[in-house]
């Protein structure tokens, strides 16, 4: 068996046990909360998985997270079982799971070791485009001259293009040039990872997110981006003290360096998953009946060419359970 075959479905009972803990709390405002039953809950399902794991994305380092921490070892891990990195964020989007705003998401990216990029817990500029684009933008170029050549690979005009970019203080230039260039805008509060992966699928309308979001989450979205065949180019951006040093210490010595998705998620064998919280654009939030709930996962392998969206319902146990489609 592959290593995609003999872990993608543990991986998606994982991201489906933190969504199904999140929702449960989805609406009532506290965003701590929200965060902490989700990382339990996807500690609690990855405990039993057979492998090796070590987690390089994660919730902080050991001091400041409980659980889930950078360097933290994950599964039951016997000698025969696979050596996996994993990059995971339980609930991205806690403050929109804590409002019921839509796009909440629980989400967990695998490869063989070595297959993803130790980034620290800083700042990260990003570009993601679709296939069509991936390979067309560059980071340092202006806006204009990006969304003039992304309209120039899709054969269509900058004033047709959508651009999502987060609501920040930070990005009031950018949002001035892109909509200067003559393209649309479509602000988000948070979320950025959803954003980038919406840019590599044809339908949801979106032909790019630019901007400055977290870092771990642009490892997340690079190991998408590599199984939808989109594109992204990013660089790090540490603008607290001590993230330099940091980073050095990870091993990342040229600190101005442009990576793509490649450099990110390097690995030949790489496992993306992402279940719903609330409803968004890719995928319907977790639904709950009365002996049970109803989830929507987005399960990449890279090497064997799959992407699955795959809806599962979970019942409680109930002899006398009525399911509910």
């Amino acid at each position: 068996m592959t290593f995609e075959g003999q872990l993608s479905r543990e991986f998606l009972r994982v991201v489906e046990e933190a969504a199904i803990a999140a929702a449960r709390t989805m609406g009532q405002g506290d965003r701590s909360l929200s965060d902490e039953v989700a990382v339990e809950a996807m500690r609690k399902a990855m405990d039993p998985t057979a492998m090796r794991g070590s987690v390089v994305i994660g919730e902080g380092e050991r001091d400041e997270a409980p659980m889930l921490y950078i360097g933290e070892k994950v599964g039951r891990g016997g000698a025969d079982d696979p050596e996996v990195d994993i990059a995971v964020d339980p609930l991205e989007g806690t403050n929109l799971c804590a409002t019921g705003a839509a796009n909440a998401i629980a989400v967990l990216a695998a490869a063989n070791r070595g297959g993803l990029l130790h980034a620290p817990d800083c700042y990260m500029d990003k570009i993601c485009v679709g296939p069509a684009a991936r390979g067309a933008v560059h980071l340092d170029a202006p806006p204009a001259e990006n969304l003039k050549a992304i309209a120039a690979r899709l054969n269509r005009r900058v004033q047709d293009l959508t651009v999502i970019v987060l609501d920040r203080p930070r990005h009031q230039q950018l949002i001035e040039d892109i909509r200067s260039a003559g393209a649309r805008i479509r602000l988000i509060s948070d979320g950025d990872l959803s954003a980038g992966i919406s840019a590599a699928v044809r339908g949801t309308n979106v032909h790019a997110a630019m901007g400055i979001g977290g870092a771990p989450e642009g490892v997340l979205t690079a190991a998408a981006l590599r199984c939808l065949n989109g594109g992204m180019v990013a660089r790090l951006v540490p603008t607290k003290q001590g993230q330099e040093e940091r980073m050095r210490a990870m091993g990342i010595t040229d600190l101005k360096r442009i990576y793509t998705e490649r450099d990110l998620a390097p690995g030949p064998h790489v496992i993306f998953a992402a279940t719903g919280v609330t409803d968004g654009s890719l995928l319907r939030g977790v639904r709950f009946f009365g002996h049970g709930c109803r989830t929507s996962s987005l399960l990449m392998s890279l090497q064997e060419h799959r992407i699955r969206f795959v809806d599962s319902v979970v019942l409680d146990g109930d002899p006398d359970v009525v399911v509910e489609f």
